[in-house]
């Protein structure tokens, strides 16, 4: 999944062991995170999207609830409504996006189009916001949409993978709009009560749909550890990690765990799942990676 959307913070001073600590933690959550689109990919088919994005929802709330708890003097009732407006676009809707496409299309292709949230947050900064997009992120963009295109036009066993896709890129633009919110509605607050909030708010919202889509026939264990990894590990455990390299490291270093989440999505899909990477696949990665690379680079 794509790193949360962040509040500002400010990095401590580095120890001499970050030079080996960092990387490793960088590392291993971007393997959790790849691992997300894996467990949604084994669990949907069983739960249904909304179902299964519920107890996603409420398991890394749980989580992450006594961040939310340490801040909660900073949470006014004024804070309250767009909290549950950022929940609804960070977490509620993206998460049901990939649940449903995990359903119809290779565990890889959720991965990708993930990855666009970074180029997203970039447009939606400049169209609402006023923020200048240099070249490097205009060709940026530019490759990204593309290797969306190509990822939308490919096929895997012989089915097409489009709506997927489509899914996944509008899951991403959703991440991007709620980046943009939080660090302007939203600044001064904790990331980790933000995100246990918002991901407290999202799963209030969900809960009517979830339960009138909830799944009659018996869940296997199978999907039912899937479901528990995807919220407890890729989503609460994955996130307190991911901020508490943002207070060390600081947000523009710790978001770099988003260029190799798509490399684990795929690779585990490949690995676990016995998923091809399919040329269309292959390009589109190379495509949309490069240009969130590329974006990346561009000075402020």
């Amino acid at each position: 999944m794509s790193a949360p959307a962040l509040s500002p913070a400010t990095p401590t001073s580095p120890s001499l062991s970050d030079s080996w600590r960092t990387p490793l933690e960088l590392g291993g959550l971007a393997a959790v995170w790849g691992a997300s689109f894996l467990f949604m990919r084994i669990a949907a088919k069983d739960f249904g999207a909304l179902p299964l994005v519920e107890i996603r929802l409420v398991l890394g709330a749980l989580v992450l609830l006594p961040l939310l708890w340490r801040a909660r003097a900073d949470l006014t009732l004024a804070r309250w409504p767009m909290l549950v407006l950022v929940g609804a676009i960070n977490s509620a809707v993206p998460f049901s996006l990939f649940a449903w496409a995990a359903q119809r299309a290779p565990a890889g292709v959720g991965a990708i189009t993930n990855s666009m949230a970074a180029l997203f947050t970039a447009l939606v900064a400049f169209a609402f916001y006023g923020e200048r997009i240099g070249p490097r992120r205009a060709i940026a963009l530019v490759a990204g949409f593309a290797g969306v295109v190509v990822l939308a036009s490919g096929k895997a066993a012989g089915a097409s993978v489009g709506w997927a896709a489509a899914a996944g890129t509008t899951a991403a633009f959703l991440y991007g709009i709620g980046a943009n919110l939080v660090r302007r509605k939203l600044a001064g607050l904790a990331p980790g009560a933000v995100a246990s909030a918002t991901l407290l708010c999202a799963a209030v919202l969900l809960l009517p749909f979830a339960l009138l889509s909830w799944p009659e026939h018996a869940i296997p264990a199978k999907s039912w550890a899937a479901a528990a990894g995807l919220g407890v590990f890729c989503t609460g455990f994955a996130y307190a990690v991911f901020f508490r390299l943002i207070q060390r490291i600081g947000a523009a270093r710790a978001v770099t765990v988003t260029y190799i989440v798509p490399l684990f999505g795929v690779a585990w899909a490949w690995l676990l799942l016995d998923e091809a990477v399919t040329p269309s696949l292959a390009i589109a990665g190379v495509l949309i990676l490069g240009g969130v690379v590329l974006s990346q680079r561009e000075k402020a």
